[in-house]
């Protein structure tokens, strides 16, 4: 079942892409047990967090998968401070696919008899600290998909540039994990990395973590700077500095 859930992720994504110009390279998809592993969630990501089986009681397993970045598009929001226009287009898209993803597999399962249940790719934070009462990263990071870098983002054998999303379902897929290594950035593994603390162009990054609201800030500022040239931008998280020209962009260091 693993391979044929990663296939119509592949399938989705090949069917949405620029074949001269493509937007991502290979999905990749990682498959957990509901287990008492995710019972860290509200004291790992935040306090209103919910767990697995208030998303769904008869919950048994999580999928979580992440759509990365062509090597074009990461390449292009490298220079200066401002987010390139490709980046932003690619965050909306991504958005799209990793939904239209979560609806493929949905149907699928629904198929052979398991329900299953999605939270958006983006914008389900409700708290003034700006986290998710559903964090694909924390959720995808428990499942083995990949670390998380000093730059808050998740570090997955593909890199940190792209999207994630995460859904819970009936079905049993047992636990098969792409990352078991205990950190993939750099700085985290004692070595002298802090490429991302120096693209940040407001500061939000620290060796100790990250400014959350400066952060989000920037995020806004550059979505409704995007958004005013073009209204299809308008839910992408607009910004990236910290996922581009670094180490870990497009693989694991």
């Amino acid at each position: 079942m693993i391979e044929e859930l990663r296939a119509l992720a592949t399938d989705v994504c090949r069917q949405h892409d620029n074949i001269n110009t493509p937007i991502w390279r290979k999905p990749l998809l990682v498959t957990a047990k509901a287990d008492e592993r995710f019972d860290i969630l509200p004291e790992m990501a935040a306090p209103n967090h919910i767990l697995p089986k208030e998303m769904l009681p008869s919950c048994r397993s999580i999928i979580a998968f992440f759509v990365p970045f062509s090597t074009d598009i990461v390449n292009s929001n490298k220079h200066g401070k401002m987010p390139c226009r490709d980046w932003a287009y690619a965050k909306t898209a991504t958005n799209n696919v990793l939904d239209e993803i979560g609806k493929v597999i949905e149907r699928r399962l629904k198929d052979s008899g398991s329900k299953s249940a999605l939270s958006p790719p983006t914008h389900n934070f409700k708290n003034k600290k700006f986290m998710a009462q559903w964090s694909h990263k924390h959720v995808a990071y428990i499942s083995g998909l990949g670390r998380f870098g000093l730059n808050a983002q998740l570090i997955t054998p593909s890199g940190c540039s792209g999207r994630m999303c995460s859904m819970v379902t009936e079905a049993d897929l047992d636990n098969h994990p792409l990352v078991t290594e205990a950190e993939l950035c750099l700085a985290k593994q004692g070595k002298d990395c802090r490429v991302c603390i120096d693209n940040c162009p407001v500061n939000a990054l620290t060796l100790v973590g990250i400014e959350r609201q400066r952060c989000h800030q920037r995020i806004v500022a550059m979505q409704k700077k995007f958004s005013r040239m073009d209204s299809s931008h308008q839910d992408g998280d607009v910004c990236g500095k910290c996922a581009s020209g670094t180490p870990c962009s497009m693989s694991a260091p």
